[in-house]
């Protein structure tokens, strides 16, 4: 599976381990950044792994911030985002499965490395169900986005 992940400086450290992780998996990683824990701003990185999804070149992305909220807060504004925080693989596999999660969101002062790693087997494990009861929400959700467009 082609993988955008990215983080900010609060994220870094783990992102590198989660870099490292899912290529061992044998996953191709897009690495957007940051490269360093010199301070930067998170908007910027939910940005960077949003394109990539949006435009079809990764199937997925991951995203972490010190707490994840910030960075799935930002990373949901874009239409056709659909960026879960998680912090235990229920929600991990659950999100896909059912919400059709595009992107991961991970809090790197909040949860340690092997939970990270368990967390990203969990949501590169599952897939879209496809049943009907969740495509009926997302074309719900869908609706509130082209609703929110037509405001704008």
């Amino acid at each position: 599976m082609d993988i955008v992940l990215g983080s900010d400086h609060a994220g870094f450290e783990l992102k590198e381990h989660i870099r490292q992780f899912l290529t061992e998996l044998g996953h191709q990683v897009l690495d957007v950044g940051t490269h360093d824990t010199a301070p930067v701003d998170y908007p910027d990185y939910a940005a960077a792994v949003a394109k990539p999804i949006l435009d079809g070149s990764v199937n997925r992305g991951i995203l972490i911030c010190g707490s994840g909220v910030g960075a799935s807060v930002a990373a949901n504004k874009f239409r056709g985002i659909r960026a879960g925080l998680c912090h235990d693989t229920y929600s991990a596999h659950q999100g896909v499965e059912h919400d059709d999660m595009n992107i991961l969101v991970l809090g790197g002062r909040v949860i340690g490395e092997e939970m990270a790693k368990e967390l990203v087997r969990a949501y590169v494990q599952a897939n879209f169900s496809g049943e009907a009861r969740h495509v009926r929400r997302l074309a719900k959700i869908h609706a509130i986005e082209e609703q929110n467009e037509e405001i704008s």
